[in-house]
Order: structure tokens, then C-alpha cells, then sequence
């Protein structure tokens, strides 16, 4: 059994105001990621992205930083961080990302028309963040090469099936009776 599949499976499991959520270092940055998980992670990022030809890794903070900084180390495709904090720097475009839990104002600098991108995420839960970063870069000109997100939570509502974006998944999970199951190893949304 792969770590991704086995840390999923033991994954403790919270309630927050009625809804159960699992707890796992790739979404929360707790319990403690370690290293030979993030690995494995990234591996098959690497194996199931599509990359040739990507000028940009792009990903929103703050827990898609980690296993963006670890492929962008392993392929040499430079990392652009989508930031909550506006610097008022040069070509600044601001987006705003609603997803089930909140509403964020986010900030892309860096990324101009014509650049090929990847777009790497932690989890695909109601697809708010991502639809958002992917129509961002779209209004910029950049071309998206691929979406990747490691985890995706399947149920409820997902805004990335009313879009024109499709992302890959490592894994896709459910939360049923107070436990992780995994729904779909390998799956594309």
C-alpha cells in the first residue's frame, strides 16, 4: 500500500461546525509531513503532470508551497506563489477565490501572457480555488498547461465541473461515517 493511500486511511478525523474533515499533512501541514511521503508525492506529480513545456509552476499559498517547492526543485521549472497579501508590485492581478470554507482576495505576480503553466494544488475540494486561479491566469494570457491537485475530496459541490478546466488527482477521498475512504486512485476532474 502506497504511504499517500495509507496516510489518508489514518488520517484523524475532526468535526467543524457539523462537517467531518480529515486532518493530514498535505492539507494542513499536521500531523508532521515526512519526507519520504512527500517524495512519493511528488514523483508521481512528475509522472501524471503533463510538463513539457512549462515555463512556471503556479500555486496558491499557503499548502500548496511545500509540494510546489519540492517539484519545482526535482524538475527546474521556477515557482510562482499566489499570495493573499497585495505588494502593489508590476503586473499584479488580483483574484478572488470562494471556496466552501471562505472568501479570499489572492494576488498573482510574475505570471505574463504567453507563459506555459502548471497549476499545482494540495487538495480539489469545492474547486472554488482553482477555478479562480485558472480564470486569473486565462484574463493574464498565460497558457495552462495542466492542473494538478494531490487530493480531491469528492461530494458536495465542485466548481471546477461548471468550468471549462479539468484538473488530474492523485487520490480522491470521501469522509463516510467518521472514516476516509478512498473513492478513486488516479483520477482526472
Amino acid at each position: 500500500m502506497d504511504q499517500l493511500r495509507q496516510s489518508l486511511l489514518e488520517a484523524p478525523i475532526i468535526e467543524k461546525e457539523g462537517y467531518h474533515y480529515f486532518v493530514h499533512p498535505i492539507s494542513d501541514g499536521v500531523p508532521m509531513l515526512e519526507p519520504s511521503l512527500l517524495r512519493e508525492i511528488v514523483i508521481k506529480i512528475i509522472r501524471k503532470a503533463q510538463l513539457e513545456d512549462v515555463d512556471k509552476i503556479v500555486t496558491p499559498a499557503a499548502m500548496g508551497i511545500h509540494i510546489s517547492t519540492a517539484v519545482s526543485l526535482m524538475t527546474d521549472i521556477p515557482l510562482v506563489v499566489i499570495r493573499k497579501r497585495e505588494y502593489g508590485l508590476d503586473g499584479e492581478t488580483p483574484l478572488f477565490q470562494e471556496t466552501g470554507y471562505s472568501e479570499n482576495q489572492m494576488f498573482i505576480n510574475d505570471v505574463e501572457a504567453g507563459d506555459n503553466v502548471l497549476v499545482l494544488d494540495d487538495v480539489l475540494s469545492t474547486g472554488g480555488t482553482l477555478t479562480a486561479i485558472c480564470g486569473a491566469l486565462e484574463d493574464i494570457g498565460a497558457d495552462i498547461v495542466d492542473v494538478v491537485a494531490v487530493i480531491k475530496k469528492v461530494g458536495g459541490e465542485n466548481k471546477l465541473e461548471d468550468s471549462p478546466y479539468t484538473a488530474k488527482t492523485l487520490i480522491n477521498v470521501d469522509v463516510i461515517d467518521g472514516e476516509v475512504v478512498i473513492v478513486d486512485e488516479d483520477g482526472d476532474y
